[in-house]
């Protein structure tokens, strides 16, 4: 750790939060600490992307009708989004389309067909969904309309029928970039199309497109899918978060103001829990094609204009998810056996099916266990399930087949359709295939502390140091500390449940005074004045951007 901290010139904490994730030679730390669009892989070794090129080539050379069709979520939005204007400035024959989350359900069904027919569309492009679409793909080839599939989930073969289906997480997919998120594969896709449209020399008609302006929605859909944020991610997020700063796509700059967020110091976290729920708070409350439109919105105008109806949008579907988590936790209240089994897996003809993974997802962090949601007041009944690090629950889900109607997604989340007749029978094979699959210190939550440190060693130095970590998120987890024997000088509540501390050892009555919050507490009003640890972490105060602050967490 010394020998790290004196070849990069860093702290000896800085050293160790380095080697804790894996890093452990100076070679290392500044391939980390200094993603470049230089590191990425070859766009060709996706398995399918000559296929996917050839064919996408020929349809822009003949003008024929392409449809770029997506998912409701943030990533499927933003790589339709990416792709309309990478299409768009290639003078292609273009248009888009976005399922209704709960008349449509997800990816690319027969119905879609259909309407392409009625639309004269010739090749289908699916981003962040179609790995699944055998039947879709079947009537499109008998229609004479071509499908090219980019994807990002779980699929194994037999695969649909397409020209191409270029999804990383294939088992025969050599690139090794399993962990893209949909609109990162999007982005793959034009990266290796304009590569191949300068040896067409296509570019000596128009202008080249400068793909490091699309890195701003590859870091929006990335960030907001979890998925992990190291190698091609990092770099692609860290590249997109600086395009955000620069306040050059309306869209974002116009969410980040109803956000509250000064969007030249936005970060993985403002995009997590800011931004991203209000572009999914479209597709769970009303139509996720408003976002695609916001976000390729050029007029300032006009993007304020839906950012103002996205933010209402978000309220809405807060309230909902407040309602239904609150009806819960009443009915654990009233059967608190309910938490004996290893699963919480609950139904209600009230629920509305479109906010139940963010439900559950609450959930699972207050109950360390795996929770499925399930509305039944359709038929069949829609749920969706949230999962912890030790169980990847599309594994417990593929033994429960005989019970579901439909199922996808990740090991952490899941979506699920199945009769309602079934809930019970599911339930139970469900549970048993859990307890199968883990252990007791698998369903436990638990925090990884980086380091113990004195109140000293908060200094702005330090968390210019941890600063340089992000963004963080799945697979950079942002680093976490502990401190012992800890004394609140002053303490004031903030709206209904946020707590803003100075914080001093108690070892060290004239030492540094640390500023601190403590958010969603659960008792403001009772609140100790002494603390034997508290596990927080270090962030640059945003408002002055000249001192730390800590941001505690629940032990």
């Amino acid at each position: 750790m010394i020998r790290l901290a004196t070849e990069l010139n860093c702290s000896n904490i800085f050293a160790g939060l380095l080697i804790n994730r894996g890093i452990t030679t100076a070679a290392k730390a500044n391939v980390f600490l200094n993603p470049g669009l230089d590191q990425l892989k070859d766009p060709f070794s996706l398995k399918d992307m000559d296929q996917a090129v050839q064919r996408i080539w020929a349809a822009v050379r003949n003008q024929e009708k392409i449809l770029i069709f997506g998912d409701f979520d943030a990533d499927g939005v933003t790589a339709t989004c990416l792709l309309n204007d990478f299409f768009t400035h290639l003078n292609a024959d273009i248009t888009w389309y976005i399922p209704h989350r709960t008349k449509e359900g997800y990816s690319l069904q027969p119905t879609h067909i259909q309407l392409a027919l009625e639309m004269d569309v010739d090749l289908i492009i699916t981003v962040d969904c179609g790995s699944s679409s055998h039947e879709a793909v079947a009537l499109a080839n008998n229609e004479d309309i071509d499908v090219i599939i980019t994807d990002h989930h779980e699929v194994n073969a037999p695969y649909p029928e397409s020209i191409a289906m270029v999804n990383p997480k294939r088992p025969d997919c050599p690139s090794g970039l399993n962990y893209l998120a949909g609109v990162g594969v999007a982005f793959y896709l034009a990266i290796a199309l304009r590569k191949y449209l300068r040896e067409q020399r296509l570019f000596e008609e128009l202008p080249e497109p400068n793909l490091l302006n699309f890195s701003d929605l590859v870091a929006l859909g990335t960030i907001g899918d979890m998925v992990p944020l190291v190698n091609e991610n990092r770099v692609l997020c860290k590249a997109g978060l600086n395009i955000i700063r620069n306040g050059s796509r309306p869209g974002i700059k116009a969410l980040s103001s109803v956000s509250r967020i000064n969007y030249q110091n936005i970060d993985s976290d403002d995009i997590s829990f800011k931004i991203v729920p209000r572009i999914n708070a479209a597709g769970r409350m009303s139509h996720a094609r408003i976002c695609v439109n916001h976000l390729s919105s050029v007029l300032p105008a006009n993007a304020q204009e839906t950012a103002l109806v996205l933010d209402q949008l978000n309220l809405k579907r807060q309230q909902v998810e407040k309602n239904i988590v609150e009806a819960i936790e009443h009915r654990i209240a009233k059967s608190p056996e309910l938490l004996d089994k290893s699963t919480l897996v609950l139904w209600d003809d009230a629920w509305e099916a479109s906010v139940l993974g963010i439900a559950a997802s609450k959930l699972v962090r207050k109950y360390a266990k795996p929770v499925i949601l399930i509305s039944t007041a359709s038929e069949p009944a829609m749920g969706s399930g949230r999962s912890l690090e030790g169980l990847n629950i599309l594994d417990a889900l593929t033994s429960c087949t005989d019970h579901l109607t439909r199922f996808g997604g990740h090991s952490m989340a899941a979506g699920l359709s199945l009769d309602a007749d079934k809930l019970e029978a599911f339930t139970a094979d469900f549970e048993t295939r859990v307890q199968e699959l883990t252990r007791e210190a698998d369903l436990t939550r638990t925090l990884a502390i980086d380091r113990v440190l004195d109140m000293e060693d908060i200094t702005m130095s330090l968390a210019v140091e941890v600063d340089q970590l992000r963004p963080f998120g799945v697979g950079n987890p942002e680093p976490l500390f502990i401190s012992r024997n800890i004394r609140v000088l002053s303490s004031t509540i903030i709206g209904t449940n946020h707590r803003k501390m100075v914080l001093q050892d108690t070892a060290s009555p004239a030492g540094r005074k640390v500023d601190a919050f403590h958010f969603n507490l659960s008792d403001p009003d009772n609140q100790p004045q002494l603390y034997d640890q508290v596990a927080y972490r270090i962030k640059i105060n945003k408002f002055t951007m000249k001192s730390p602050q800590i941001i505690l967490e629940d032990l």
